[in-house]
């Protein structure tokens, strides 16, 4: 298939990608932080001189959406100067690029689903540091695919579903926020996904720009709560209270966007690929993760 050079091969993306790369029939080089600092244009240089990958695949990023108002150094780095470095060297060594990108570009104000040609708005350092990104891979790299996706879970890493199993185990009232709206997608669909996608892109089959990916079907917070206790509560046999409650209830340093909802069409109709309806993905990984091994 492809010869892929993965970035973030230690974050919750890059280990699902790691871990279906080699079913896929890709060929696959992984590096996480250890191996490589993403902000050091040699090292890079380096890198992909030694891979000599047909696609690039960034999946590495600063995450920490409310610590990131206090740490906007940090963020600026590692979401905003290194992704134009890592296009810089793409280009010097004919690679294509997929990088990761998220809804947080949006300031959650529209009704209905974001297209991919909505004007950005990011509400904080986060957003803004990865929309800045987003610039500085189109302005180094013509070949190059920008994959926004929006509420992340999976087997791998910290994430919401993890926080809800485990507060699920401990607690018997959970307040979660319900006015906030966005489509949450399973860390397997977007490995699926980049991983259809990059063979197409270096075959020159797949327009280069930007596209969105994410879970089929959109809910709130509260309601994908809802949906990862009930599946848990099969496997533990506790149904704790789940409280509604407004964003105003729950203040983060970080403002979040009200509607993060993104329409996923576009790169259906390029690609092929279309994610699973986010029910059945939660189904599978509450189950993968509460499981008996001899269930």
């Amino acid at each position: 298939m492809s010869r892929l050079l993965l970035l973030g091969a230690g974050g919750q993306v890059g280990r699902e990608i790691a871990s279906q790369a080699a079913d896929a029939g890709h060929e696959l080089v992984a590096l996480d932080h250890a191996g490589l600092d993403i902000s050091d244009a040699a090292a890079l240089t380096r890198a992909l001189a030694t891979a000599r990958p047909e696609v690039v695949i960034n999946a590495a990023a600063y995450t920490a959406v409310d610590r990131a108002e206090s740490e906007p150094e940090r963020a600026h780095l590692i979401n905003a100067v290194a992704p134009g470095l890592i296009a810089q060297a793409c280009a010097e060594q004919g690679a294509a690029l997929i990088h990761l990108s998220t809804d947080y570009v949006f300031d959650g104000t529209k009704q209905g689903a974001y297209v991919e040609t909505d004007p950005v708005a990011p509400l904080g350092v986060y957003g803004a540091s990865k929309e800045e990104g987003e610039r500085a891979v189109r302005a180094a790299l013509a070949r190059h695919l920008i994959i926004r996706t929006s509420w992340v879970y999976g087997v791998h890493g910290a994430n919401f579903l993890k926080t809800m199993l485990r507060l699920a185990a401990e607690r018997d009232r959970l307040t979660i926020v319900a006015d906030q709206r966005g489509c949450p997608t399973a860390t397997r669909d977007i490995a699926d996904g980049l991983l259809a996608a990059a063979p197409l892109l270096a075959a020159g089959t797949l327009a280069p720009g930007t596209y969105h990916l994410a879970g089929t079907g959109a809910t709130t917070w509260f309601d994908f709560a809802t949906a990862i206790v009930g599946r848990a509560g099969l496997h533990t046999g506790r149904h704790p209270e789940i409280v509604p409650i407004t964003t105003a209830d729950y203040p983060t340093p970080a403002r979040r966007p009200a509607n993060s909802e993104l329409s996923s069409a576009a790169f259906a109709q390029a690609s092929g690929f279309r994610a699973a309806p986010w029910q059945d993905r939660v189904t599978e990984v509450v189950d993968a993760l509460l499981a008996s091994p001899a269930g």
